[in-house]
């Protein structure tokens, strides 16, 4: 499994608030953004992104999360890690784990960590999962505009509707 995870690029996040009010959310990065810091220890970089924070948000109020690592490419398998998460400031993080990486993005740095204390892990079935194939693509990493990044692009916020050929009405 430390394997398999040292050559993840992607990984979903499932938590919930409080009240159980759920969110899933994507969380991507460099082959093994994901670090194995131990045996039952993960932890996972937090950069600045939408402000939506609901992930942190939940994690603050119920320290329970749901990982799915799925390889839709090399081995074609998933792998579920739950466990239970905290939040760590990077210069607290880095002075206890000295070794951890840094980001190959010039000017993007890794403002928090979430360390996950594993409960279990197991395996996905993979008779499922497709075969994708990975295709280069440019990256607009550290960008603020808002088309880039994806931002309204059901363009709700102005109270508008997008109809099924993409095209905005309203």
């Amino acid at each position: 499994m430390i394997e398999f995870l040292a050559r993840q690029e992607m990984m979903f996040v499932a938590s919930s608030d409080a009240t159980g009010e759920c969110d899933c959310t994507f969380r991507a990065g460099p082959a093994g953004f994901v670090q194995v810091l131990d045996q039952r220890v993960l932890a996972w970089p937090e950069y600045r992104g939408n402000g939506v924070l609901a992930s942190l948000g939940n994690i603050v109020e119920n320290a329970h999360v749901g990982l799915l690592f799925v390889d839709f490419v090399r081995d074609v398998i998933g792998l579920h890690v739950n466990g239970s998460a905290t939040i760590v400031q990077d210069d607290i993080m880095r002075a206890t784990h000295p070794g951890l990486p840094v980001d190959p993005v010039p000017g993007r740095r890794a403002e928090r960590w979430v360390r996950v204390f594993v409960e279990e892990a197991y395996i996905h079935c993979a008779k499922h999962i497709p075969r994708m194939i990975k295709v280069p693509r440019d990256r607009a990493w550290g960008t603020d505009d808002v088309r880039r990044k994806g931002g309204d692009f059901f363009a709700v916020r102005a109270g508008q509707t997008v109809d099924p050929s993409g095209t905005v009405v309203g």
